[in-house]
C-alpha cells in the first residue's frame, strides 16, 4: 500500500495520466474489497500522536491484509488506479481530499468516512515552493502537511499536541540541532531534507542519531525549526531503523557567536562614525590659522587696518603677531605704523557712539510724544465716563450697566494716573537736566567745538611726531644698508641701490605728507583763533541780552501793577480763605522743589491732579497777590521767552 501510495503521489505531482472518470459526475458508492494491497495502520497512528514511546509497532508484510484502527469497521482495499484511494488516504491523515494544485478531487466526498474527523481542511503546498506556509490568522492554528522528498517522506505531527519546546535563541544563531534521525539516515538524506530551508554551509553528524547543521543566513534557521516534530520515513520501509521523529532546536556555535560579535562591532563602528560626522557637521568651523609675519603680509594687514569693514580681522592678526614675538629691530617701524593706524579708529568709534546716542535721544522723544498722545486719549475716555455718570444719562442705564461703567471708569483713571506719573517723571528728569545746563548751553557748544578742534590739532601733532620717528627710522635703515654695502659682494649692489631708491622715494613722500600736515595745522590754528573771537562776541551778546531781560522785567512789573489794582486794595489781607492758604502752601512746596522756577501751565497741571476745578487765572491772581512769597521772571531769548514763577519766601522774610 505504501509503495502504491508513494507512486500515485509522485505520478500526480509530475502531472501524468488523466483521471479515468469525472469526479464531478461520479456519484456511485465506493467499492470496498479485500483483494487489493493491504492498508497500513501506521499512518493513522502517526497522525493521531503517540502518547508514549512504549507503544509497540508491528511491521506487517505487504502481502497481508491490514485492518483499520476502527474495531467495528471491516477491512477495505482500495486499488491505486481508482482516485478514491488517494482521497481516503488523505482523509485518514486528517486532510480534505485535495490535489497537489489545491483543487478538490471529489466534491461530494463524505468526510465522515475518515478516521480523524474534526480537523479543518488545508491546502497543501506545491513542491519546490518552500516548506514554510503562508502566515495564518492569529486565532487559527497552523496546520502542517506531508512533505515528499526523493528518498524519504515527512509526516506532520498531530496539530492537537503542544508545539515542541525550544531553548533560548543564541545571538546570531545560524546552527540548528537535529535529533531523532533514523539509524539508517545518511548525510545525503539530511541534505535532501534541509536544503529546502536554505544554503547549508556545514553538517556535523554523530553516530547517536543527531547532527548539527549550519546555514548561511539566520532566517533559514526559522525554516528548519518548522520541521520539528515531523515523522521521517526512509522510502517505503516500516522498519524501526528507517523511521524517526525529528527534533529541531537552536544550537550554540562559536562561529555564529564570533560572526555576530564582528557584525555588532562593525555596526558600532558605523554608529560611532555616523555620530562623529553629525557632531562635526553641527560644530562651528574653526578659525583659519594666522599666517606668519612677512613684508608682504604686513602690507596686506596695513591696508586692511585702513578699511573699516576688515578692521576686526586685521587687528586679530596684528595681536597674534605681537604675541608670537614677531616684533624685532627691523620690523619695529612697520608694527608701530600698524598700531598707529589702529589707534586712528578710536575717533571713528567715538563718532559711531555719538550717533547711537543721538538715535537714542530721538527714540526717547518719540516715546514721550506717543505717551502724551496716549494720555490725551485716556483723558477723553475718562471724560466720557464722567459725562455718562451725570444725572441726565445715569438714570437711563440699568444697574448692571452702571456697575460696568463705574468699574471701567476706575480702571481707566488708574491707568491714566500711572501713565501720567511716568510722563511727569520723564519731564522732571529733563527739567533737572535743563536746569543744570540752562546757563551753560551756548558756552558748552562752543567748548565742544573748541575741544574737537583741540583734539584734531593734537591728533595732527601726534601724526607729525610719528612721521618724524618714521623718518628717523628710515634714516637709520639707510645707514645700516650703507654699512652693510662694504661687507656684501658686488652682486648685491644692484638690489641695494634699488632699495635705496625706494627708501628715498618713501622719504620724499613722507616729506610731502609732512608739508601737507603742517599746512593743515596752520589752517586749524587760524580756525581756533576765529572761534575764540566768536566766543568773545557771544559773551558780549549774552551780557547785552541779560541787560535787556532786566529792563523788560522792570517794564512787565510796572505794567502788572497797573493791571492789578486789586493787589493794592487787598494788600492788607492777600489770603482770603483756607482754600487759598492750602493752595499757597502746595504751590510754595512745588516751587521749592523747582528752584529754577516753573511756568503757570506746569503749576496748574500739578494742581489739577489734586482738584480738577482749579483754573490758571485763579492761581496766577493768587500768586501775584503774594509778591514777597512768589516772584515772576522771564527766561529765554527771542521767540523762546517764557514767564516762570519762583519761590522767594525766605528772601521776603528777610525784607519784611
Amino acid at each position: 500500500m505504501y509503495k502504491e501510495y508513494r507512486g500515485a503521489a509522485v505520478r500526480r505531482a509530475a502531472g501524468l495520466s488523466q483521471l479515468p472518470f469525472d469526479p464531478a459526475t461520479n456519484n456511485g458508492p465506493l467499492q470496498f474489497t479485500n483483494t487489493t494491497g493491504p492498508l497500513a495502520s501506521e499512518s493513522a497512528v502517526e497522525n493521531g500522536g503517540e502518547s508514549s514511546k512504549k507503544r509497540k509497532r508491528t511491521n506487517i508484510p505487504a502481502t497481508d491484509d491490514v485492518r483499520s484502527l476502527n474495531a467495528d469497521s471491516t477491512p477495505m482495499g482500495l486499488p491505486m488506479s481508482d482516485l478514491t484511494a488517494w482521497a481516503t488516504a488523505m482523509n485518514n491523515l486528517g486532510m480534505a481530499p485535495m490535489g497537489m494544485s489545491g483543487q478538490p478531487l471529489l466534491p461530494d466526498f463524505d468526510p465522515g468516512l475518515g478516521m480523524m474527523t474534526g480537523i479543518p481542511p488545508i491546502n497543501p503546498m506545491m513542491p519546490g515552493l518552500g516548506i514554510v506556509p503562508p502566515p495564518n490568522p492569529p486565532d487559527m492554528p497552523a496546520v502542517k502537511e506531508i512533505i515528499h522528498c526523493k528518498s524519504c517522506t515527512l509526516f506532520p505531527p498531530n496539530p492537537n499536541l503542544p508545539p515542541p519546546a525550544t531553548r533560548e535563541r543564541p545571538p546570531g544563531c545560524k546552527t540548528v540541532f537535529v535529533g531523532g534521525l533514523p539509524e539508517n539516515g545518511t548525510e545525503q538524506i539530511i541534505v535532501e531534507v534541509f536544503e529546502q530551508c536554505g544554503e547549508i554551509i556545514a553538517i556535523r553528524k554523530s553516530k547517536k542519531n543527531f547532527c548539527h547543521i549550519r546555514f548561511a543566513e539566520e532566517f533559514m534557521v526559522d525554516k528548519a525549526l518548522y520541521l520539528s516534530g515531523y515523522r521521517i520515513r526512509l522510502g517505503s520501509s516500516t522498519d524501526k531503523k528507517d523511521t524517526g521523529r525529528l527534533h529541531v532546536d537552536f544550537a550554540q556555535a562559536r562561529d555564529d557567536l564570533y560572526e555576530w560579535e564582528c557584525k555588532q562591532r562593525m555596526l558600532a563602528r558605523e554608529e560611532r562614525h555616523r555620530r562623529r560626522m553629525e557632531e562635526e557637521r553641527f560644530c562651528p568651523p574653526s578659525p583659519p590659522p594666522v599666517v606668519h609675519y612677512s613684508d608682504h603680509e604686513c602690507s596686506i594687514v596695513a591696508e586692511k587696518l585702513k578699511d573699516d569693514s576688515k578692521f576686526l580681522e586685521a587687528v586679530q592678526t596684528l595681536v597674534t603677531w605681537i604675541e608670537r614675538g614677531e616684533v624685532n629691530r627691523r620690523s619695529a617701524n612697520n608694527f608701530y605704523s600698524m598700531i598707529q593706524s589702529a589707534n586712528s579708529h578710536i575717533r571713528r568709534l567715538m563718532n559711531e557712539k555719538a550717533a547711537h546716542e543721538r538715535e537714542m535721544e530721538e527714540a526717547k522723544e518719540k516715546f514721550k510724544l506717543a505717551l502724551s498722545g496716549i494720555l490725551v486719549q485716556f483723558e477723553q475716555i475718562v471724560a466720557v465716563y464722567h459725562s455718562a455718570s451725570k444725572q441726565k444719562a445715569w438714570d437711563h442705564f440699568t444697574k448692571a450697566q452702571r456697575k460696568n461703567i463705574s468699574v471701567w471708569c476706575k480702571q481707566a483713571e488708574e491707568i491714566r494716573n500711572i501713565h501720567n506719573d511716568e510722563l511727569m517723571g520723564i519731564r522732571r528728569e529733563e527739567e533737572m537736566e535743563m536746569s543744570d545746563d540752562e546757563l551753560e548751553d551756548p558756552s558748552e557748544t562752543k567748548e565742544t567745538e573748541e575741544s574737537a578742534l583741540i583734539s584734531q590739532a593734537e591728533a595732527l601733532k601726534e601724526e607729525n611726531d610719528s612721521l618724524r620717528w618714521q623718518l628717523d627710522a628710515y634714516r637709520n635703515e639707510v645707514e645700516l644698508l650703507k654699512q652693510e654695502q662694504g661687507k656684501v659682494n658686488r652682486d648685491e649692489d644692484t638690489t641695494r641701490e634699488q632699495q635705496l631708491k625706494l627708501l628715498q622715494q618713501a622719504l620724499q613722500g613722507m616729506q610731502q605728507h609732512l608739508l601737507k600736515l603742517q599746512e593743515e595745522y596752520k589752517k586749524r590754528e587760524a580756525e581756533l583763533e576765529k572761534v575764540k573771537e566768536d566766543k568773545v562776541q557771544m559773551e558780549m551778546l549774552l551780557e547785552t541780552l541779560k541787560e535787556q531781560e532786566s529792563s523788560t522785567y522792570r517794564i512787565c512789573a510796572s505794567s502788572q501793577e497797573k493791571e492789578c489794582p486789586l493787589e493794592r486794595t487787598l494788600s492788607c489781607s492777600p489770603v482770603k480763605s483756607e482754600r487759598e492758604a492750602l493752595l499757597v502752601g502746595i504751590i510754595s512746596t512745588f516751587l521749592h522743589v523747582h528752584p529754577f522756577g516753573a511756568s503757570i501751565e506746569y503749576i496748574c497741571s500739578y494742581l489739577q491732579r489734586l482738584d480738577a476745578k482749579i483754573c490758571p487765572t485763579e492761581v496766577e491772581v493768587l500768586m501775584s497777590r503774594l509778591q514777597h512769597t512768589f516772584k515772576q521772571e522771564l527766561s529765554g531769548v527771542g521767540a523762546s521767552l517764557e514767564k516762570r514763577w519762583k519761590f522767594c519766601g525766605f528772601d521776603g522774610l528777610k525784607m519784611t
